[in-house]
């Protein structure tokens, strides 16, 4: 498989603990393999943007962007309907970053709410003045780039601090050294998405085979038969919410609606639409 490493892949000219990079592209990508090497902020100015981490995704358009925590994620870039394209410009920072910040303005963890991999953050206006900054500031040489960014760092983390709490920073820094808990968590957070076996294998770090080997351990049964029974109990519930068989099949993994029909009856003794009458 194909694995791109972020922000090695874009051939800056230093590796700085903090950088910018104003990414355009007029390919689409769908759930391409990446790595990121250090925490990254995503300023999405065109087009939409999905990821996927370990224990959360989410999926924006250009009134969001993202916070994503250093290690593998799957991601999907599409380009904008108007002007074709797909734009942002990504901030990278290191956890020695966070941690001098951390210790510089003396900031704890202001509650016991869960830690994630990524954040989904709605601009405002002063967000958004910041990535339009971060534009202009590229423009200049690197010596002074590297000294406006380090300061553009504690200004962005100051602000979300007021407004999101600390949490986001220590989820950034925190590592989850419980192996079987971080298999676990990733298995139940993606049971209802169309991912393959590969996918969450490389979410896992780990290989197919390891990752089969795990499963069966964990659970007792084959990855396919597990995941095929999460998102037929998943089927199960859109269908209560009235929604049709022909508009769930494909956001429950199935490639037509037959092979739907015939596995629900399976399952449950009969057709999605005899359930919905029943």
């Amino acid at each position: 498989m194909d694995i791109i490493t972020l922000p090695d892949a874009l051939d800056l000219e230093f590796d700085y603990e903090i950088d910018a990079y104003h990414y355009c592209s007029q390919e689409e990508i769908t759930k391409q393999y990446i790595i990121l090497n250090k925490n990254t902020f995503s300023f999405l100015t065109e087009g939409t943007k999905e990821v996927i981490f370990d224990d959360a995704s989410f999926s924006i358009n250009t009134s969001e962007f993202l916070l994503m925590k250093s290690g593998p994620c799957l991601m999907t870039e599409k380009l904008s309907k108007q002007h074709s394209n797909y734009k942002s410009v990504l901030f990278f920072f290191s956890n020695e970053s966070v941690l001098k910040f951390l210790k510089k303005f003396e900031i704890e963890k202001t509650n016991k709410q869960s830690l994630q991999s990524v954040y989904a953050i709605e601009y405002d206006t002063f967000t958004k003045r910041f990535s339009e900054s971060l534009l202009d500031i590229l423009k200049l040489s690197k010596k002074s780039q590297q000294k406006i960014l380090e300061i553009k760092f504690e200004e962005l983390m100051l602000y979300l601090t007021e407004y999101m709490g600390s949490n986001f920073l220590y989820s950034l820094i925190e590592h989850n050294n419980n192996k079987t808990q971080k298999f676990i968590e990733t298995v139940e957070q993606n049971r209802t998405k169309k991912l393959t076996l590969k996918e969450l294998a490389f979410l896992c770090n780990m290989s197919v085979s390891t990752f089969k080997r795990t499963f069966e351990k964990q659970y007792s049964e084959s990855p396919i038969k597990w995941f095929q029974n999460k998102r037929l109990e998943y089927a199960s519930h859109l269908l209560k919410e009235q929604k049709r068989p022909s508009d769930i099949y494909l956001e429950i993994g199935y490639e037509n609606l037959s092979s739907f029909v015939q596995a629900y009856k399976a399952k449950y003794g009969v057709t999605p639409k005899q359930h919905q009458k029943s």
